[in-house]
Parts: structure tokens; sequence; C-alpha cells
């Protein structure tokens, strides 16, 4: 459970893990993109999930895409669902 605690304590893990959680695969470019990272940087966080095992990659010619780990236990599962629910909640509070 600490690993997964650490993974998603950080918000451009938590913001990236968001993108995923719905399903499909998206490349490093586009997390790149839509979490405002370099490429490093990002590299860097999706090692992080990946090595927590929430998410899945493979390489594609000189593309990385990640996805969310099919077989992760449920209840990681329920605890990232409601992390994520929870900081868009708080986020539609705000604005």
């Amino acid at each position: 459970m600490q690993e997964l605690l650490t993974a998603i304590s950080d918000p451009t893990r938590r913001a990236a893990l968001a993108i995923l959680w719905n399903g499909g695969e998206h490349c490093v470019c586009e997390l790149m993109a839509r979490c405002e990272a370099s490429q490093s940087r990002m590299s860097r966080h999706m090692k992080v999930l990946r090595e927590a095992g929430l998410v899945l990659d493979r390489r594609d010619a000189q593309w990385v895409r990640y996805r969310r780990n099919p077989d992760l236990a449920l209840d990681f599962v329920a605890v990232i669902d409601a992390v994520l629910t929870a900081e868009l909640n708080i986020e539609r509070k705000v604005t």
C-alpha cells in the first residue's frame, strides 16, 4: 500500500493517471503535453507509476505508450478511483 500511496502523492502522476484511468493507451508525448511536463520529468513520473504496478508500458518504434494495468488489485483500483474522484470534485468547487 505504501508504494501505491507514494506513487499517487504527486500531482503530475495523478494527472497522468486521470488521463489513463478510463482506458486507452497514450504516448508519453501526449502525457507531456496534457500534464505540462518535460520528456525527462514525465518519463520519471511514469517510471514510478509503472514500478508501483499502476500502469503498463510498451515501446512502439520511438514512442513509449502507457495504459492502465488491467490486472491491478480491486482494492487498489478503489483507492485510485476515490482519490481521482475527490480531486475532481475539489477542482470543480474551486472553479
